[in-house]
C-alpha cells in the first residue's frame, strides 16, 4: 500500500476549480424529450416555465446545444469555501477486501450541508438574487438538499420555504434544525397549508409523503406568492448542469496521474449526483473518444430505473407540475415509509433516462440492509460515515471489486460518495438493531403508480 505513487487524496489547486459548467445534452445525438405542457401536451416554452423558474434557470434547461456554460464569478468564489473536493483512494477499503481493483471515490461531504447539494443551490439561489426574488420554495427529501438551499438563501438574504417528506422530517429532526437555523421555514409534508397538499391527504390519509407529493406543494406555495419561485435539487437538466463540477473535478483529478476508470458509479434517485458525477465521462462516450462502463445504483423500494416504465408522467403527485418522459414509477407512487435514506422519488432525470434508454448505462437496485452493510464496512476501514443515499454506490463498488478478486481483473473503480450520514443516525439505528425490513413493491404495487401515468405518445 505505502509504496503506491498515487497518494490518498488527490486534491486540484484552487485556480483548476471549473469555471464552466458541462452541458452533457450538447453531445447526444438523442436529446432528452422536452417537457410538456399538461393542457396542451405541447412542449413547454420559455413563456410558460418563467412564472415557475428563475429566467436563467429556464434558459439553462432548455439549452441542448452549449457544451459549456461560464460559471458567475461570485459561485466560483463561493465554490473556493468547499471547493475542490477530493478524489480519494480507498486503499484501506481495497485492502480489507484483498481485491485487485483500484476504487476511488469523489467525496461531497466537505461542506456543511454535509452534500453535493450545494453546488447547484448556491447556482440557483444566485439566479433569484440575480433576479431581484424575494424568495424561493423547495422540497426535500433526506434533507440534504433543503439544507444546502437554507445555506445558500441565507447567503442571499433570500426568503427560503421547505417542504419536507414527513417521514423524513419526523425521522431527522436534527437535519431540520439545521435548515431553520439558515431561516428556513420546514413544513412536513403533505400538509394542510396548501390546497393540493390536503387533497393529498384525504386521498391518502396517514401517508408518509414523498417527493412528488413535496414537489406539489412547493410548486402551489411558489405560483401563489408574488416575487417568489420554485427550485428543485435534482431531476431538472439544470440541477445536472451544476453537479457537472463534481466530473469535472473528478476527470482533471484522475488525469494528473493519468488514472483511467474501468467503472463509474453513482446512486440514482432523481439523478443529480449521478448525472453530475458521470457527465464528463459521458460526453467522451458519445463523441466516441473512450469507452466507460456507468453503473446507476437505486434502491430496491423506489426501483424506477429497473422496474419503472420509460414515459412521460407527471413530475409531482398533485399533477401540477409539466410532463416529462423519463423511467417512472407513477407520479401516485409512495415508497415505504420503512424507506431509510433520500433516493425515494417516482421518476428519474429525463437526461439520464434517454442515456439509458439508449444503452449508454446500467441499472442495479439493491436492498436496504445491504446498502447499510456496506456503509457499516466502508466507515469502520475508510473513516468515513457514508449518508445512506451514496451508500448505494458503496454496495455496487464492493461488489465489483469482489468481483475482481474472483477473476484476477485490475479494473479501476469510481463511485461519488455524496455526503456523510450525521443526521441519518435513526436509520443506522434501525439496522443495528435488526428493525430494519427490505421492503420490495410487489408487481400489483408498482401497478397502481403505472395506471396513473398519462396516455401521451
Amino acid at each position: 500500500m505505502t509504496n503506491e505513487k498515487i497518494p490518498y487524496k488527490i486534491y486540484l489547486e484552487e485556480k483548476e476549480i471549473p469555471k464552466q459548467w458541462y452541458n452533457v445534452r450538447a453531445d447526444m445525438k438523442n436529446k432528452p424529450a422536452p417537457l410538456l405542457n399538461p393542457g396542451t401536451l405541447k412542449p413547454m416554452t420559455f413563456e410558460e416555465l418563467r412564472g415557475v423558474f428563475c429566467d436563467e434557470l429556464v434558459r439553462q434547461e432548455l439549452n441542448d446545444t452549449d457544451a459549456w456554460i461560464d460559471i458567475p464569478e461570485e459561485i466560483q468564489q463561493f465554490y473556493k469555501m468547499y471547493r475542490p473536493a477530493p478524489l480519494i483512494r480507498a486503499y484501506c477499503l481495497e485492502e480489507k477486501l484483498k481485491t485487485p481493483a483500484k476504487i476511488y471515490y469523489k467525496f461531497e461531504g466537505n461542506n456543511t450541508s454535509g452534500s453535493h447539494k450545494l453546488n447547484s443551490a448556491i447556482a440557483q439561489a444566485y439566479y433569484a438574487k440575480q433576479q431581484g426574488l424575494k424568495g424561493v420554495t423547495t422540497e426535500t427529501g433526506a434533507g440534504q438538499w433543503g439544507t444546502a438551499l437554507s445555506m445558500a438563501c441565507s447567503y442571499f438574504d433570500l426568503d427560503c420555504r421547505v417542504y419536507m417528506v414527513k417521514v423524513s422530517y419526523e425521522q431527522k429532526p436534527f437535519r431540520r434544525e439545521v435548515m431553520r437555523t439558515y431561516g428556513a421555514q420546514v413544513t412536513p409534508s403533505p400538509s394542510d397549508t396548501t390546497e393540493v397538499g390536503r387533497k393529498i391527504l384525504q386521498e391518502h390519509p396517514g401517508t408518509s409523503g414523498s417527493l412528488g407529493c413535496a414537489i406539489s406543494e412547493a410548486v402551489e406555495a411558489a405560483t401563489t406568492r408574488e416575487g417568489y419561485r420554485y427550485v428543485l435539487g435534482s431531476v431538472l437538466n439544470q440541477v445536472l448542469l451544476h453537479q457537472s463540477v463534481i466530473g469535472l473535478e473528478t476527470k482533471a483529478a484522475l488525469d494528473k496521474y493519468g488514472v483511467v476508470p474501468d467503472i463509474i458509479i453513482g446512486c440514482a434517485g432523481g439523478g443529480s449526483n449521478l448525472g453530475g458525477l458521470i457527465s464528463p465521462f459521458m460526453g467522451e462516450v458519445l463523441r466516441g473518444e473512450k469507452q466507460y462502463r456507468f453503473i446507476a445504483v437505486e434502491p430496491a423500494s423506489c426501483p424506477s430505473f429497473t422496474r419503472g416504465k420509460f414515459a412521460y408522467d407527471f413530475c409531482d403527485t398533485g399533477m401540477v407540475c409539466p410532463l416529462a418522459k423519463m423511467y417512472t414509477l407513477g407520479s401516485n407512487f409512495i415508497p415505504s415509509a420503512n424507506h431509510a435514506g433520500g433516493l425515494r422519488y417516482h421518476g428519474m432525470s429525463s437526461t439520464l433516462s434517454q442515456l439509458y434508454a439508449d444503452g449508454y448505462m446500467e441499472a442495479r437496485s439493491v436492498e436496504q440492509t445491504a446498502v447499510f452493510a456496506a456503509a457499516e464496512q466502508f466507515a469502520r476501514v475508510e473513516g468515513i460515515l457514508p449518508a445512506p443515499e451514496s451508500s448505494h454506490a458503496i454496495r455496487v463498488a464492493i461488489d465489483e471489486a469482489l468481483k475482481c478478486k474472483e477473476t484476477g481483473e485490475e479494473k479501476t473503480i469510481v463511485f461519488g460518495l455524496t455526503g456523510t450520514g450525521y443526521f441519518d443516525m435513526v436509520a443506522y439505528e434501525k439496522f443495528h438493531n435488526g428493525e430494519m425490513n427490505d421492503y420490495i413493491p410487489t408487481d400489483e404495487d408498482l401497478q397502481q403508480g403505472f395506471d396513473r401515468i398519462p396516455q401521451v405518445f
